[in-house]
């Protein structure tokens, strides 16, 4: 049976915190073994927005090893920097030309990041859904995790193969030049929430550095902030009320983290309290994340072994990417030279 390609990845920008980790990174590490895996760094999205050259690289480092630390095997996936293979610009160049302006118009993260920066709002960022179609698109990807905050973005995707290029340029509907993505969206786990809010998804770039735990957080920044995450006045801890959006999440985390099972731990904490259970959330924390940290200092203390798996990964993945490409360009007239 053929396996499904898979395609992913997340931005170099700010610490990977435990929803990244339990939302998507946990995920895709299970998807590796039954499926033709592609993980990248996604360094070309992370300038949309101001930042700092000297982190960048840094970051790009780090969470390239994080892949790894938390279990994504560069023996059954590829772990690459989109920067690396020049396909990903030149597919999005060619995209942005086929790429109806009011379909742009009509994405929502775009306007509601545009409202934080005001007039420094760069092109880039109106037009990132099309450099993540470009992503998907070059590995002819089956399947692509998504959040439900991601889901517009691949149906954009969808869209642009379905109607700019397979009914396009295709000579027929047996001969599609491009598979058209599906959507594989984890429900459990898939969105964790801040721990100041409830009612906002865990974020890297909240500037309130206490609404996450971040997946190198040491044991007494953890234990901190879980002590002053937000409560409520309720006695006794229940997961599915809508009025307390804290309590579902912070009891979410944990059977997530313990493999505890839901109805389990409603049974399990209906009239315990906050003083109680905050040490034994932050317990299931450290516990989890102690591997991860482990091997993530192992690996940065050996930067050639680290840069090693992400060159052969370029390598692949380029491989990959470049042969779709050429099908592209050839379907749209572009002058081929080796022909």
């Amino acid at each position: 049976m053929t396996r499904k390609r898979v395609l992913s990845g997340v931005q170099p920008t700010g610490d990977l915190h435990i929803g990244n980790w339990l939302g998507a990174i946990r995920n895709w590490v299970d998807l590796q073994e039954n499926n033709e895996t592609f993980f990248c760094v996604v360094d070309l999205h992370a300038i949309t927005v101001p930042h700092d050259p000297k982190l960048l690289t840094q970051n790009t480092l780090s969470t390239a090893a994080l892949y790894i630390a938390c279990g994504m095997d560069p023996e059954k996936s590829r772990i690459f920097v989109q920067s690396h293979v020049s396909a990903h610009s030149e597919l999005c160049w060619i995209l942005n030309c086929l790429t109806p302006l009011n379909w742009m118009e009509r994405m929502i993260q775009f306007k509601e990041k545009a409202k934080k920066q005001g007039e420094n709002v760069s092109i880039g960022l109106f037009n990132y859904p099309v450099l993540m179609a470009a992503d998907i698109l070059l590995y002819n990807a089956d399947l692509v995790p998504v959040g439900e905050d991601q889901k517009q973005h691949l149906e954009l995707a969808r869209n642009i193969v379905q109607q700019r290029i397979n009914s396009r340029f295709a000579n027929t509907k047996e001969k599609a030049i491009l598979k058209v993505p599906q959507p594989l969206i984890l429900k459990q786990g898939a969105k964790i929430m801040s721990l100041s809010d409830g009612r906002n998804k865990m974020s890297k770039s909240d500037p309130n550095e206490g609404s996450r735990i971040a997946l190198l957080d040491p044991p007494n920044i953890i234990n901190k902030k879980i002590k002053r995450a937000k409560t409520d006045s309720h006695i006794g801890l229940e997961l599915g009320n809508p009025s307390r959006p804290e309590a579902d999440n912070l009891i979410k985390i944990y059977c997530l983290l313990s493999d505890t099972p839901i109805k389990k731990a409603n049974e399990e904490f209906a009239e315990m309290g906050w003083g109680k259970f905050k040490p034994l959330l932050a317990e299931a924390i450290i516990s989890r994340l102690e591997p991860i940290q482990s091997k993530y200092n192992e690996l940065m203390q050996d930067p050639a072994e680290l840069k090693r798996v992400l060159k052969e990964g370029n390598y692949h993945a380029s491989q990959v990417a470049n042969e779709t490409l050429t099908k592209i360009k050839d379907a749209l007239g572009f002058f081929n030279g080796d022909n």
